[in-house]
């Protein structure tokens, strides 16, 4: 009897153990990843609290994490500056090329190369792979000769077009039609339905979460793209919205105004922000969608 209760008891040891163990660890994860949500939002809350304060004293205290004195001056300023509409307008028609133009490359070339049988599939499929590990770095100088030559430059279209088939998109958009069950679109055949039919009715309604993932990752990298438009845009009736701060935000005396930038910044951010909040459920099914192959 003894020797059975002293089993009992150590499993009863053993099983309060498991239990704290399991709920520690738990703690554990949430308490690493409340830390590191508050450590990404540390430059968001500076550049917030400089928006807020007024130059001088960005300039006489540039590390304080609160203004002493909230001013909206620098907004004020930053809406009042010469071509800012006109700046906001363009990286808004760019934004649309480019998401569009993504939707509709990506969603056709993943539809092919997950669900159609053609000769070279496979070297169409490592093409896109490889010009993933290309950077731009790379390649901006063969395609700025080739937006002259076509006589793009200085353009809208010629400063959306390098971005509107962009091999990511086609990698995400590939990868979850994959996990899309191909005997659904073989029913479809067998009931007579063509090809197009069958992308327009059948996969593009499946793929939505893939599309949103394009739409946020297409209109992130074109709304925040600087180099690109800096190179292309040859007047300041191209410039896009990063491009035209940077280039108004230099006073005469060529000191950079710092209130303005982060004014500027705010206004930069809050598009993608609103985009990805009213997004986010079907971009997590995206991403989710995307590795399950």
């Amino acid at each position: 009897m003894t020797t059975v209760a002293t089993v009992r008891d150590t499993e009863m040891i053993d099983d309060q153990v498991a239990v704290r163990h399991r709920s520690v660890t738990p703690s554990l994860l949430y308490g690493a990843l409340v830390l590191c949500a508050l450590l990404t939002m540390l430059p968001f809350v500076w550049v917030i609290s400089g928006s807020l304060r007024s130059l001088d004293e960005i300039r006489s205290d540039p590390g304080a994490w609160l203004p002493h004195h909230i001013t909206l001056d620098n907004f004020t300023r930053l809406f009042a500056t010469e071509g800012f509409g006109g700046f906001m307008a363009n990286s808004i028609v760019v934004a649309i090329i480019v998401v569009a133009g993504n939707i509709v490359a990506a969603s056709a070339a993943g539809y092919a190369l997950a669900k159609l049988d053609f000769a070279g599939k496979r070297l169409a499929f490592g093409a896109v792979m490889a010009a993933m590990m290309v950077p731009f770095t790379a390649v901006f100088v063969t395609q700025f000769v080739i937006t002259v030559d076509l006589g793009l430059a200085d353009t809208l279209t010629g400063i959306a077009l390098p971005g509107v088939a962009m091999p990511m998109s086609v990698f995400i958009m590939r990868q979850y039609a994959m996990s899309i069950p191909g005997d659904l679109l073989e029913a479809a055949r067998i009931d007579g339905a063509g090809e197009f039919r069958i992308f327009f009715r059948i996969f593009l309604p499946l793929a939505g979460p893939a599309v949103a993932t394009i739409t946020i990752m297409s209109f992130l990298t074109s709304w925040n793209n600087f180099i690109w438009p800096l190179i292309v845009a040859q007047s300041m009736s191209s410039y896009t919205l990063p491009v035209g701060l940077a280039a108004t935000s230099q006073a005469a005396s060529h000191v950079t105004d710092y209130g303005l930038q982060l004014a500027g910044a705010i206004v930069v951010m809050l598009p993608v922000l609103v985009l990805f909040l009213f997004l986010q459920r079907y971009f997590v099914q995206g991403i989710a969608g995307t590795g399950m192959r």
